[in-house]
């Protein structure tokens, strides 16, 4: 891990995020970049009815800039060598543009939360880029003194395509000699399934991460949804982290079938770190 993105807005969720970057940055010896978008409505892009010359979107960068003074200058982020950037338009479109011209390899964002209407009919920026982002994210909700993670839980579905998700959260876990469980969730209906089944399952991706079927490595609950077995299991063993894969549905497919790894990251007090894998 060499570079660290904090997209930033000011808000004390910004600066929990912040915070926990510049921990992960010295661990690492990384740098961070931090980001504060001025936003646009999407429908302008492209219009040619804006440009970064207009004279109130003048007005805010300059406010932007006047802020990052203040805001980085922190006794946390003595000895961290961090950066900052301004861009105009969408917040995740500049992130996902910054990612890729930056070797971005983590995206740290705070977030609050959204809960009712306006989580399904608006959702939060942390969310669309837990949803759109190609590198790992870690979600902070609060703000973490003693960043240090002990417990890492793993949601998994034992899919052969979690491999890659699952080796990236082991990294991590390892960086803080942590130990990671991995957690299934078995639902009534049909997605249920018996425990022999399961454990077939199962067996396959073990040998795969190479890891023993033992009650140390894999916990299997049962709830009503895969959401409220993660949270529920995350809170009956007091883990430090949920880790967990997310596949980034778009469109019709997001609103219709949702993302598991958005709804965690919406309800968990915990840190949620994200990993995007293919459909």
């Amino acid at each position: 891990m060499k570079n660290i993105l904090v997209p930033v807005d000011f808000s004390q969720p910004s600066e929990n995020a912040l915070r926990v970057a510049a921990k992960l940055a010295k661990k690492n010896n990384a740098k961070i970049l931090s980001l504060h978008v001025v936003e646009l409505a999407e429908s302008l892009f492209g219009s040619g009815q804006f440009n970064v010359d207009n004279e109130e979107i003048v007005f805010f960068m300059k406010l932007a800039k006047k802020k990052f003074e203040e805001f980085l200058d922190k006794d946390f982020l003595k000895g961290v060598d961090i950066a900052h950037d301004i861009e105009v338009g969408s917040t995740t479109f500049a992130i996902n543009d910054i990612v890729e011209k930056q070797n971005i390899d983590l995206i740290v964002m705070g977030s609050q939360g959204v809960s009712g209407l306006e989580e399904v009919m608006i959702g939060s920026n942390t969310e669309k880029v837990v949803r759109h982002s190609e590198v790992p994210v870690l979600v902070v909700k609060n703000d973490i003194k003693d960043f240090d993670f002990k417990k890492v839980l793993f949601a998994t579905n034992f899919d052969l395509k979690n491999v890659k998700a699952y080796n990236k959260a082991k990294e991590f876990a390892d960086s803080f000699d942590a130990q990671m469980k991995l957690v299934y969730i078995n639902m009534p209906g049909n997605q249920f399934y018996s425990s022999d089944e399961i454990r077939d399952h199962m067996r396959k991706f073990l040998n795969e991460v190479e890891i023993p079927l033992n009650n140390e490595n894999v916990k299997i609950y049962n709830d009503y949804s895969i959401q409220e077995g993660v949270l529920n299991a995350s809170r009956y063993e007091k883990f430090d982290l949920i880790a967990m894969p997310t596949h980034g549905r778009k469109g019709l497919a997001h609103f219709f079938n949702g993302s598991i790894g958005e709804d965690v990251v919406n309800h968990s007090d915990l840190p949620v770190m994200t990993f995007k894998i293919g459909n």
